[in-house]
């Protein structure tokens, strides 16, 4: 990454064309937003479209968010050796096209392997988009900048699901992954045209070796999370291999940390109380980002009945109320304990998780509305009053660091999250559906008559087939409930952390923020 002089050079050269690069660069970060919801209401028509089971159709979501966290390091030292036009518009280039082959897929291979892609390619695309930014408006704007930054980054997790239920209501499911082709058209000829080459520079040489340490053991981590249930655990060789190279990554890393000389991480960042802190925070609230949303989206559909466009409709209350909770919290966070906001949203986020826990299949649009309403304002509030504190006592020097950190943290846990919830969903109802069959017996009088005997009359097959489908709706409700209160638990312990929290001091302007959703 330049250093700070530098940014402020480019900065006060004005340009001609600043309001076309910053909708250029906005459609960027648009685009890379996009695409990690856009696809969580398609998933079940996906899951037919290539053959595959619940359990390994979140592979797709997985897959990207993987992708995108494993690349995020190189990105500052790849821009400088590159030039940033140059890498920006290759990794749009790359990000179009392979969101064209996503659309093509004709198996699940093929749609996780366009996947990697997608998630390689886009990485970069929210970091650069704010650099960008960053650079093209003097010190004076950059407030208004990172305002606009910021409301573009919040605007594609809203806008996601709502457009992925509708392109696949009204057209197909391919079509989620096509409509990135106009917006990367026009972001890649704008940029091509009005973004001024900042030059190739020739940087530190990059730690390939701690880079591909963190890679192994996350790459591995994943595979094994994604694998493990449909090949029975430890019970398969292949397992045991991906969980000695999630060791021997991780271990590799660390030792490489405080070891080497030059690390890309510096392990003197994780002195900072609050900044460790935010850290081990923004890890278990990913764990609940991503994967409340990926299972929202089946609920709806599967359980509560829902056309796919009002699916998508139903995901919006989550996203307005985390963009409300976040623009209030960036007023109050300089006013106030940042500390005492982070509680705030955490019990509402708790709270939102245990009535969802409480849901039954036919669930109103209002109830399920106000949940993710209330767990959309407890995201809001927990995300920008964490960046205030984390970063309030981080040296500057290892600013740039500390935010990409927190980026790939926050992927790695939406990513483990999604493969935990998935895979305990699959494995409950399973245990459910057995345990309530237990009790379906010829001599259980509940179903010797009334309703149930002509509804579910077990001597005829299309008795048999009725009785089937409702076992397993039941036995999929409440595996769903124990996937929701899992999540509850996770977020409670968080707030313990809050006592480790330092108050930052004085009234200062936090730093520039992560993208908190991309």
């Amino acid at each position: 990454m330049p250093n700070a002089s530098a940014d402020a050079a480019r900065a006060a050269a004005p340009s001609d064309h600043r309001g076309l690069i910053t909708v250029c660069t906005m459609l960027a970060t648009l685009m890379q937003a996009l695409d990690s919801t856009i696809a969580n209401v398609a998933l079940p028509y996906m899951q037919g479209s290539l053959s595959t089971t619940s359990d390994q159709i979140t592979w797709v979501l997985t897959s990207y968010i993987v992708a995108a966290a494993i690349m995020t390091s190189p990105v500052g030292w790849l821009s400088g050796r590159y030039g940033r036009k140059n890498f920006f518009i290759v990794c749009l280039v790359g990000f179009t096209l392979a969101s064209m082959l996503c659309g093509a897929a004709q198996t699940l291979t093929q749609m996780v392997l366009f996947r990697l892609l997608q998630g390689i390619f886009g990485a970069a695309l929210v970091p650069l988009s704010q650099a960008t930014l960053l650079d093209l408006y003097p010190p004076e704007q950059r407030g208004s900048a990172m305002a606009m930054w910021g409301i573009g980054v919040m605007v594609g997790p809203i806008l996601g699901p709502t457009l992925g239920g509708y392109l696949t209501d009204v057209y197909d499911w391919r079509w989620v992954f096509f409509i990135n082709l106009p917006f990367g058209i026009l972001a890649i000829g704008g940029l091509a045209l009005f973004l001024k080459d900042d030059g190739a520079r020739n940087p530190l040489g990059f730690d390939w070796t701690g880079f591909s340490a963190l890679s192994l053991g996350i790459g591995a981590l994943q595979l094994m999370l994604d694998r493990g249930g449909q090949l029975d655990w430890f019970d398969s060789g292949e397992i045991v291999v991906e969980c000695g190279l999630v060791v021997l990554g991780l271990y590799l890393f660390v030792v490489h940390l405080l070891l080497a000389e030059n690390p890309f991480i510096s392990p003197r960042i994780f002195a900072d109380v609050n900044f460790l802190s935010g850290f081990i925070v923004m890890f278990f609230i990913g764990l609940v980002l991503l994967a409340s949303s990926a299972l929202l989206a089946p609920y709806v559909q599967t359980l509560g009945g829902y056309p796919v466009r009002d699916a998508g409709l139903l995901m919006v209350p989550r996203g307005v109320g985390t963009m409300l909770a976040m623009l209030v919290a960036g007023k109050l966070a300089t006013k106030f304990d940042p500390r005492l906001q982070m509680l705030l949203g955490i019990v509402m986020l708790a709270a939102s998780l245990w009535e969802m826990s409480r849901w039954t299949p036919d669930v109103s649009p209002l109830t399920l509305s106000f949940a993710t309403t209330l767990q959309g304002f407890g995201l809001g509030f927990v995300f920008i009053p964490l960046q205030v504190i984390a970063f309030a006592t981080l040296p500057p020097r290892f600013r740039t660091d500390g935010t990409a950190l927190f980026s790939l943290v926050r992927n790695v846990g939406s990513a483990i999250g999604v493969s935990v919830t998935s895979f305990m969903m699959a494995q409950n109802a399973q245990i459910m559906h057995a345990q309530i069959v237990e009790g379906l017996t010829p001599f259980n009088r509940m179903m010797q008559t009334g309703g149930a005997y002509l509804r579910w009359n077990a001597a005829t097959s299309a008795g048999r087939e009725a009785l089937n489908a409702e076992v397993s709706r039941q036995a999929l409700a409440i595996a769903y409930t124990d996937d929701f209160m899992l999540m509850f638990w996770v977020t409670l312990p968080t707030a313990l952390l809050l006592l480790l929290m330092r108050k930052p001091r004085g009234r200062g302007a936090p730093a520039p923020a992560h993208a908190a959703m991309d």
